[in-house]
């Protein structure tokens, strides 16, 4: 190696290179964090890396290492229960509780993965502010990081606060419910105060299409992906027809027919479903007109049977679901240029070769992405599905109804039954369908492929 390559392979500020080149003040930091900074100019800098140093022995002498130790069995001391004969009640010892030591356990682990990001970072500074000093260049006071955290490095200021709410409320939570998925966490056995880890078993029971459970997933995944499908392309069909016909020259008062659309979006929607749900029942106000006005002898079975079930729920959603695709079509079609249907036209073009080759592709082009989303709001859309029919019908000894979506079956495990660690492993399975969806769908799509096509 050159002596020009050795210098520039010299001043990239890696781990690997601040351990091979640094001096005994940026290796130090390798035990005492931030000490190569307090000692290259960032005092500051270097005084709050070590306190966090400090705090994080404090967590792992007082409670991380305890975590740690007890992650791998999850606890083994359960709760006591003796009767005491001077006060006449039972009296309890304190006992292990493996939620929590499954939660702390998780925890422990992001904050080591914190101080090793931490450890990484300010080994890596320490080194960059030893080579700026060689070379008799500036190091930046705080008063200068300041300014560029608040100009140059704007992003990473404004970023910080969001990704924390990402990495506590969301990520951290998703590891431990992944993390239950492996355990015999349920009320089977009594496992709700002590569990164990179990491996890869409630996959297997899950994934087992002659095991009760398995039976009910293959069948909840089936309905989940038809009630996903209709529900997404029959709201664009329609919205997007609707949308057609208001704004053609011919149809008058488009404001009118605009409002009564938009009018439905601003009832909450649970207030709507609930309304429908109540009108739709036996002795609901559709069954009691029907039979009044002699159309039928019985009350038709809206909820009770499975095929009346799912296409009332399907067609409920179109009501829901609609306006906000129409006003969404309508943003849309005003913004395709008008000189492409006057040139279609001037060469000959019908109404229905003008949709076909230039406002359909337009349109799909823009919405592919909003068509995706709705297709994974839709697999997870609880609402619809809970407050109209609750899942049901649901056959004895089932935990699913016919009805029911991964998302409702998922709650009804977890709140109903307390199959805590089949849930999480329902939740799993969820996130992967849709994580597989989104990025082959997405990636296979001209709005993907060819970003200039319309511009």
């Amino acid at each position: 190696m050159t002596a020009t390559a050795l210098s520039e392979h010299k001043y990239k500020y890696t781990v690997k290179n601040a351990l091979k080149y640094g001096d005994f003040k940026t290796r130090l930091s390798c035990i005492f964090m931030g000490f190569g900074l307090m000692t290259h100019k960032q005092l500051l800098k270097g005084l709050i890396v070590f306190l966090f140093e400090i705090a994080f022995v404090v967590f792992m002498v007082k409670n991380g290492c305890d975590n740690l130790i007890k992650l791998p069995g999850l606890g083994d001391q359960a709760q006591g229960k003796v009767w005491n004969e001077s006060k006449g009640v039972f009296e309890y010892s304190k006992g292990d509780n493996s939620l929590l030591i499954l939660l702390y356990g998780v925890i422990t682990l992001f904050v080591i993965a914190a101080i090793v990001l931490l450890w990484v970072l300010q080994l890596r500074q320490s080194y960059h502010c030893q080579v700026l000093m060689e070379n008799d260049e500036h190091v930046p006071t705080p008063i200068e990081d300041l300014i560029t955290l608040t100009d140059k490095k704007l992003h990473v200021t404004l970023m910080t606060l969001p990704c924390l709410g990402i990495l506590i409320f969301n990520i951290v939570p998703l590891v431990f419910m992944i993390s239950m998925a492996f355990t015999n966490y349920s009320v089977e056995g009594d496992h709700l105060t002590l569990f164990d880890w179990d491996g890869l078993k409630q996959f297997g029971r899950v994934l087992n299409m002659k095991g009760n459970i398995g039976r009910q997933f293959w069948g909840v995944l089936a309905w989940t992906l038809i009630w996903a499908i209709f529900a997404t392309f029959l709201n664009y069909i329609l919205g997007m027809i609707l949308a057609l016909i208001i704004n053609r020259k011919d149809t008058h008062w488009k404001a009118f027919w605009r409002f009564c659309f938009v009018l439905s979006i601003a009832v909450p929607q649970f207030v709507s479903l609930l309304i429908m749900r109540t009108m739709l029942q036996p002795q609901g106000a559709v069954n009691v007109l029907l039979q009044e006005w002699g159309l039928i002898s019985k009350p038709l079975p809206f909820f009770t049977n499975t095929i009346w079930a799912r296409v009332t729920v399907i067609v409920i959603n179109l009501w829901v679901g609609i306006p906000y695709t129409m006003l969404q079509v309508t943003g849309i079609l005003q913004n395709i240029p008008a000189e492409l249907n006057e040139a279609a036209r001037v060469d000959g073009a019908g109404p229905a070769t003008i949709f076909f080759k230039i406002t359909l592709p337009y349109m799909l082009f823009i919405t592919t992405p909003y068509l995706i989303t709705s297709f994974c709001g839709n697999i997870n859309n609880f609402n619809v599905i809970f407050l109209l029919s609750g899942g049901g019908p649901t056959e004895l000894g089932d935990t699913a109804g016919k009805t029911d979506l991964l998302v409702t079956w998922l709650y009804k495990l977890t709140i109903n039954q307390q199959y805590y660690n089949i849930g999480a492993v329902i939740g799993i399975f969820t996130f992967v369908i849709l994580t597989v969806i989104t990025l082959v769908t997405y990636r296979n799509s001209s709005s993907y492929k060819d970003e200039e096509a319309f511009r």
